[in-house]
């Protein structure tokens, strides 16, 4: 037995891409900052570091849901699963990407949004989501207590 599991907190650095696959199925994909920081304890300087990840989303109820209410800078909860693809470049170099990926039910994303105008449009999509199978949690926008960790 194997697990496969990301969780990630993060901010958006960009806007959500939408596109459309072979068979006309909406994929959104953006970047995802996760930060930490810490204090040197040799100097007591101040210290950071960034991380940047790759998401590909194929769940359309959360396809629409990006589409509509997400946008560069917005904080979002996801989890996924690792996956690595190889491409080949127009040099004819062959290539890797690491991308997480929201597919099927392993899948889930919440807006951690901070505006009232937020948290309202994201409650409306919720309801027209439930239909694809996609069950939101509830949250409140400055309270982290719901999340799983």
């Amino acid at each position: 037995m194997s697990v496969n599991k990301v969780i990630l907190v993060g901010n958006l650095g960009k806007d959500p891409e939408i596109r459309k696959t072979q068979s006309g199925s909406d994929v959104a994909s953006f970047s995802l900052a996760t930060s930490e920081q810490w204090k040197d304890k040799a100097t007591g300087e101040k210290k950071s570091k960034t991380e940047w990840h790759n998401i590909v989303v194929f769940q359309s109820g959360l396809v629409t849901l990006i589409k509509n209410f997400v946008k560069k800078g917005a904080k979002v909860y996801l989890e996924g699963s690792l996956q690595t693809r190889k491409w080949t470049d127009k040099n004819n170099t062959e290539r890797y990407s690491t991308e997480v990926i929201l597919q099927g039910f392993n899948s889930n994303f919440t807006i951690l949004g901070s505006t009232q105008q937020q948290n309202s449009t994201s409650n409306n999509s919720h309801q027209e989501l439930k239909q694809d199978g996609y069950q939101p949690q509830q949250q409140n926008s400055n309270n982290f207590d719901n999340l799983p960790f």
